[in-house]
């Protein structure tokens, strides 16, 4: 299978994006065990408690409608000269339905409160079920738009399916409700049935339809809407103050959300209108199925058939059944439509890595023997015809100092990738040791590598945790954190912060201190001695330092990663000359490795670019 067709791929219950039929619906439907479980597994007693309390509110409407039909039979006996008897039993009858009046008002509430909990408790055990699975996934995966796609609409069901379970559980109670009316209905008049029946059809038909046409357009409007989700954040983001003041982006970006905004705006107007328009006409005809029922039964009471108790129990079983089979025959459109939208849910799981541990892995060789050999290695993005990477073929020996020198996309940080098993390649292979690195337990691999890149992040945390995250399982170990931090030279910056180790960085949270460029990387650096591990890989860590502060940084590198494994990425040749050797990449691929005085010597692109710096400093 290609790359860009593994993303393509359709799960079992793909849905066309066009047209939705009813096979499409009642297939959606077997989404519906699973989602359940998942309801299940995030809260076991409020799923029950919800359901139990369900089914009795379920008997409490017919319930209702008989104590109703027996108080006016005994109101109308009394007036017509009952024993006094008639009385007692009257406001016996009186205390039953207001019993029952607040029985289901306590009900409705408990099973408001018990969904909005469930619901709460859901969309928590989703998100964090999408960010588990995310996290498992390969790092190229993440740079292909169709996969963000996916994933954006995962996420939107974490939030949106919460109403799923209400829907579902409302359903069944509704039903067994329904059938417990329809029994006095059939009794009475069969013909009742199927005029509520003929009077609600034409109304699910065209919920039916217009839900269609909601859900092609929504799915249709991902890309767009991630677009305009971006431009919200470029407008209103202390990342994009500074650009969008100097360079007056404020026109430009308002107005792309603008269009977006009123294309979507427009979109959905007009499907809005039409749905209300013949959703009118629709309950109109409702109504009068409704009316002719009631007419029938009015008939039947003037005749003497049924007494007006009957009357009330016969009209008001009646309007609550359509009322009801209106509400699930509606319903039944938004739960296979929720289920439909639980497709893209489950299609994100259905998403795998291909970077996958091995059975009998091995564990990481300490201490190295020969290092990491790229045989004719080459690697190329999903949905590119471009090589990042290509016809890589060198040693990188154990203890060694290897530095990366390139123009801007020859494939540097590509290539420290595909060494941290971030990236496998595409073609050739990687052997660590003599072993092909695919063999080796891949957390373990990771775990031995001290590692930052060149875009690190910047954690809207404290001064520590921006540091623990280089090996997060020692997050409350300060000693080692403050350790690292001297090893970075950024405990000096600690020091000068308020709160020290426990200052708010970045200005996203309240009293945040945002540091400059340089400081960041002192910072990131600082990660990257939180392990003692046998290899360091350090991606442009100091670009944003001056010179003597970087010399200062690398100096410590260069003694803290005595008899270690280490590879360098810098467009300073004042750095890289420090390195055992050098590897210049071009388009991706290795054109010069040596030592500084052996490339120079050679006088080839490393020379070249060596030279043009200088003239540069001179």
């Amino acid at each position: 299978m290609s790359e860009s067709s593994r993303f393509e791929k359709k799960p079992k219950n793909a849905i066309s994006l066009n047209i939705i039929t009813l096979k499409d619906r009642l297939s959606a439907l077997s989404n519906l065990p699973a989602f359940l479980k998942l309801v299940w597994r995030t809260n076991a007693a409020l799923t029950l408690c919800s359901a139990a309390l369900r089914l009795i509110k379920s008997a409490l409407p017919l319930s209702m409608l008989y104590i109703g039909k027996l108080i006016i039979d005994d109101v109308v006996a009394i007036n017509n000269g009952a024993p006094a008897s008639a009385t007692d039993d009257l406001w016996l009858l009186i205390g039953i339905e207001f019993s029952l009046a607040i029985v289901t008002d306590v009900l409705n509430r408990a099973i408001t409160l018990i969904d909005s909990l469930l619901g709460d408790l859901f969309s928590n055990f989703t998100s964090v079920q999408i960010m588990d699975h995310a996290a498992k996934l390969d790092l190229d995966q993440f740079e292909d738009s169709v996969f963000y796609d996916k994933m954006e609409r995962a996420r939107q069901q974490t939030l949106g399916r919460t109403l799923l379970l209400s829907q579902v559980m409302s359903q069944i109670q509704d039903i067994i409700t329904m059938l417990f009316l329809a029994g006095g209905l059939i009794a009475f008049n069969p013909w009742l049935i199927f005029l509520l029946f003929v009077a609600i059809i034409p109304s699910f038909m065209g919920e039916s339809y217009f839900n269609d046409k909601s859900y092609a357009l929504t799915r249709g409007q991902t890309p767009e809407r991630r677009e305009l989700d971006y431009i919200r954040f470029l407008g209103a983001s202390d990342e994009t103050a500074k650009e969008v003041k100097m360079f007056n982006l404020s026109g430009f970006i308002t107005d792309r959300f603008r269009i977006l905004s009123g294309k979507f705006y427009n979109d959905n107007k007009t499907l809005v209108i039409s749905r209300a328009g013949w959703g009118a006409f629709f309950s109109v005809l409702g109504s009068v199925g409704y009316y002719l029922a009631y007419i029938i039964i009015i008939i039947r009471t003037i005749e003497g058939k049924v007494s007006i108790g009957e009357l009330t129990f016969l009209a008001g079983s009646f309007r609550q059944m359509r009322s009801l089979l209106e509400g699930i025959l509606t319903r039944f459109t938004n739960i296979s439509q929720g289920a439909i939208y639980l497709n893209d849910f489950f299609e994100f799981f259905e998403i795998q890595p291909r970077i996958l541990p091995v059975k009998g892995s091995l564990a990481f060789p300490t201490p190295l023997k020969t290092g990491f050999t790229f045989e004719n290695v080459g690697f190329r993005y999903v949905n590119s015809d471009k090589w990042a990477n290509r016809h890589l073929s060198f040693t990188f020996n154990a203890g060694e100092k290897l530095a990366l020198v390139g123009e801007n996309g020859a494939g540097k940080s590509t290539l420290v990738k595909l060494l941290a098993r971030l990236y496998d390649p595409t073609e050739g292979r990687i052997l660590l040791d003599g072993i092909d690195l695919k063999q080796y337990d891949l957390f373990d691999l990771r775990r031995n590598m001290g590692i930052i890149f060149q875009d690190f992040l910047k954690y809207q945390m404290t001064f520590a945790h921006n540091i623990a995250v280089g090996n997060i399982a020692k997050k409350d170990n300060l000693d080692l954190i403050k350790i690292a931090a001297k090893k970075s030279l950024a405990d000096l910056l600690a020091n000068r912060l308020p709160n020290h180790y426990d200052q708010m960085l970045g200005k996203r949270f309240a009293d945040g201190v945002e540091l400059s460029g340089g400081e960041w990387q002192k910072v990131a650096l600082a990660r990257a001695y939180m392990k003692d591990t046998p290899l360091m890989i350090l991606d442009e860590p100091t670009a944003a330092l001056d010179a003597r502060a970087e010399f200062e940084v690398f100096e410590r590198f260069s003694e803290l990663t005595l008899g270690k494994s280490a590879v360098l990425i810098s467009h300073r040749f004042s750095t890289v000359r420090m390195a055992d050797r050098i590897l210049v990449l071009d388009e991706g691929e290795l054109i010069e490795i040596g030592s500084h005085e052996e490339l120079l010597n050679r006088g080839g692109r490393y020379a070249e670019l060596f030279n043009l710096q200088a003239m540069g400093y001179r």
